[in-house]
């Protein structure tokens, strides 16, 4: 079930308006001073979350700001790259909705997967003033990513086959894109990790307990299977794409897949393989300068108020 236009309306939230940025409020970052007056290391490699904070999904703008998601309760907190300091920049809507897949749009929006509760968000990233409060599905669901399109946002469902396209302008409302062709869900996480292909028609989906890539039309939901000459992407989770080069993160594997891709995304090959001993159960991926940004979910930690929570970053091959 998908309620229509649960954004309350876009105009009446502000989401058609520009909002604050952390690009166009950098005066306000973090002193590079440690407490005892000693500078700290500039854009350090391993930063500290809260505790028991359960991070999952994590964006990074056009300036060094990492947003990383709670699934605990929804909570975003923001990161300054360059001197690893941080605070909660909004705090979520409590237990069971939780913050999955984060994007981050040109006009300083971040768009928030919710997982179980079925839902999304859209939160001001200077801010954190609640933009849009969408409900997708009342059913048995796990929104899990979100890719931003000129015109529109798509959400995955891993229990159901299904994109959640939410317009991004003014008008329309949410709506249900039902995906066909060669995907088959079938026990487990399924539509995970989502972005464009390289030259921008389609949307490539990965799906994590059969390791196969998909290219899915944007207009019919359509998925084809993406030749990756018998490569599978097991376990894959958050997407990244720079050029023609995808950057898949395989979460319980603690490794990164390196791919090269056809422009329109009908094939591609497996270039390298990173992984890292800071991995701990890494499980998606953002990028600023020549680094990989990855938080760790360490899902095979039983999670408590006091577990200990890391994001890691490593240079690009």
């Amino acid at each position: 079930m998908i309620r229509r236009n649960v954004l309350t309306g876009f105009a009446a939230l502000g989401i058609a308006a520009a909002v604050g940025t952390p690009e166009k409020a950098s005066a306000h970052s973090p002193s590079a001073q440690s407490p005892g007056g000693h500078p700290r290391k500039r854009f350090p490699d391993t930063f500290d979350l809260p505790d028991g904070w359960m991070p999952e999904g994590i964006a990074i703008g056009a300036l060094p700001y990492a947003y990383f998601g709670s699934r605990a309760d929804g909570s975003i907190y923001r990161v300054n790259l360059a001197t690893g300091e941080g605070r909660v920049l909004s705090q979520g809507p409590g237990e069971g909705f939780p913050s999955i897949g984060l994007k981050l749009d040109g006009r300083g929006r971040l768009f928030v997967a919710g997982g179980t509760a079925g839902t999304g968000r859209i939160v001001d990233a200077w801010s954190g003033r609640l933009l849009g409060d969408l409900t997708f599905t009342t059913g048995t669901s796990f929104v899990n990513d979100v890719v931003l399109t000129p015109r529109s946002a798509y959400f995955t469902d891993s229990q159901n086959p299904v994109l959640y396209v939410v317009p991004t302008g003014r008008r329309g409302g949410v709506r249900g894109l039902p995906l066909t062709g060669d995907i088959v869900y079938t026990t487990g996480n399924n539509a995970n990790g989502i972005c464009r292909t390289p030259d921008g028609r389609a949307l490539l989906v990965v799906q994590s307990n059969t390791g196969l890539l998909f290219r899915v039309d944007p207009s019919s939901g359509v998925a084809r299977q993406v030749d990756l000459g018998g490569e599978l992407l097991t376990n894959g989770d958050g997407l990244l794409l720079e050029g023609r080069t995808l950057y898949a993160v395989l979460n319980r594997l603690n490794t990164v897949a390196v791919l090269r891709l056809a422009s329109d995304g009908r094939s591609g090959r497996v270039v390298a393989r990173l992984t890292d001993p800071r991995f701990d159960i890494p499980t998606t991926v953002a990028s600023y300068g020549n680094r990989l940004y990855l938080p760790n979910a360490r899902f095979s930690t039983p999670p408590t108020p006091e577990t200990t929570y890391t994001a890691v970053a490593i240079p690009k091959p």
